[in-house]
């Protein structure tokens, strides 16, 4: 099966997440401008009007550098919530279809209607799973890609080695394999592309950057923590994910109440706890926009933390990830005169 055609012309195969409440145009637009996809959820912004002007914004200025420059950046894609809770799923891929963005991921829920909505102008799907059964799902639906979530990843999280997820996923899946987890620097890509992976996709390391809307105290635990300190919880919105130690301790939520199997009673009680300790829902009951609320406050990160001891600019980033890579490959080469 060919591959899509933009993964030869990147600057490093690499593809930025799409990071809730973190990616806007400004990453977005500076990933792409640096020869790697920039991505980001259409539910950072509030309404879906709102959507629009984003994707609007980041065509706009990615013509005026081609222009200008003539290079051609990187294509951008937009994730969206396929689920029955998002009311918004509908409206906000009108957008994409009207707007003809490149790239569209997908979570929770790879649905062919959708896909053959965004193969009808030539735009490419990639859906994110964190296991074999949710795979096949994708494949059936005719996916473009499968996003492989594995264990230590940032966000909702799979639990499986990323060694035998691509293995298990390769062995029927012969289109385009992205991996996620712990993916911090160029030699980490240059793992992922070993592996079997077509392009590497880097989440917690983009939020410690000058053009993320992550806040200074976000980026400093970041760096100030280490893997151990990546806690695999479903406290917060029921549902497990990775957050960052000191952000839920600072939120009143210990060891106790993130470890064992709560019930779902348990989880909805400490659930509220977060939201109501800082916040009041007197005059707004909208659960979707409270989950936001707690994802404000308690930080989401993957174990690649480690591995991320300052924040930079994307320009600085993308040049550090590609020197890497290529020092890495170049490493993997000489094994050949020592082994063949």
């Amino acid at each position: 099966m060919n591959k899509p055609s933009f993964i030869s012309e990147l600057s490093i195969p690499v593809i930025a997440a799409p990071l809730f409440l973190i990616s806007g145009p400004k990453l977005v637009i500076e990933c792409c401008k640096n020869g790697i996809v920039g991505t980001f959820p259409a539910l950072n912004q509030r309404t879906t009007e709102g959507f629009e002007e984003w994707v609007i914004q980041i065509k706009s200025e990615l013509q005026t550098f081609e222009n200008e420059t003539g290079k051609k950046p990187a294509p951008f894609g937009v994730n969206l919530i396929v689920h029955h809770s998002n009311p918004r799923v509908q409206a906000d891929l009108a957008i994409c279809v009207k707007h003809k963005v490149p790239l569209i991921i997908t979570s929770l829920g790879a649905v062919s209607t959708l896909v053959d909505a965004v193969h009808s102008y030539g735009g490419l799907v990639f859906h994110d799973i964190i296991k074999k059964r949710h795979a096949e799902k994708a494949a059936e639906a005719g996916v473009d890609g499968l996003i492989l979530v594995a264990a230590g990843a940032g966000g909702h999280a799979g639990t499986l080695n990323p060694m035998p997820l691509v293995a298990e996923i390769k062995r029927f899946f012969d289109k385009t394999i992205i991996l996620s987890g712990c993916i911090s620097n160029g030699r980490d890509v240059a793992s992922a592309m070993q592996m079997g992976a077509d392009i590497a996709y880097m989440g917690t390391r983009f939020i410690n950057t000058h053009e993320s809307k992550a806040s200074d105290d976000y980026k400093n635990m970041i760096i100030n923590s280490g893997a151990g300190d990546i806690v695999y919880t479903a406290v917060v919105s029921g549902v497990p994910a990775s957050f960052l130690r000191p952000s839920l301790e600072k939120m009143g939520i210990s060891e106790k109440m993130w470890g064992g199997s709560p019930t779902f009673s348990q989880k909805l009680k400490m659930y509220f706890k977060v939201l109501t300790s800082k916040f009041s829902f007197a005059k707004e009951l909208d659960l979707a926009k409270a989950e936001a609320k707690a994802w404000s406050t308690i930080w989401s990160a993957g174990q690649g933390v480690t591995n991320i001891q300052d924040t930079l600019s994307v320009k600085e980033l993308v040049s550090n990830i590609k020197i890497e890579f290529k020092e890495s490959l170049a490493e993997q080469a000489k094994l050949l005169d020592k082994y063949l």
